[in-house]
């Protein structure tokens, strides 16, 4: 199982944090304007939507456990030619809010369950990019 962890200081109480990560409106403006689909309940589906040059494009799965300001975590499958929409092809994202004074600590965690193993903290630059979204739109 591989897990990718990526983490950014927001200087923003976890509840604000908390909105931009689970109201649809926020979602949408850092998220490449994906729809967020769900209720937030445990066990409920989740679906983020975006259309790009007409086609659209979108990735599903099962809210896990949710802590308000403090945890989510879901399933996400994300279509690719050649993978099947079976539980080994989906994957776990966390999103755990620490908050430290005035500022969030927000952790994402990715854990993947294809045969590639290991520990990654990310600083791909589109991974940065959203994070640098979601932190702008925060402290806004």
């Amino acid at each position: 199982m591989a897990t990718h962890t990526s983490r950014i200081m927001i200087h923003a109480p976890a509840k604000n944090v908390w909105d931009a990560l689970t109201k649809p409106e926020r979602v949408k403006k850092w998220q490449y304007g994906s729809d967020l689909l769900t209720d937030w309940q445990v066990g409920s589906d989740i679906r983020f939507q975006s259309e790009w040059e007409g086609n659209i494009y979108a990735q599903w799965g099962k809210v896990l456990e949710v802590v308000p300001y403090k945890l989510i975590r879901y399933t996400l499958f994300a279509p690719r030619p050649g993978k099947e929409d079976k539980a080994e092809n989906y994957f776990v994202m966390s999103y755990v809010l620490t908050e430290e004074g005035s500022n969030t600590l927000l952790t994402i965690e990715q854990n993947d369950n294809q045969p590639e193993s290991g520990v990654q903290e990310s600083d791909d630059e589109d991974g940065q990019a959203v994070l640098a979204a979601l932190k702008s739109i925060v402290e806004s």
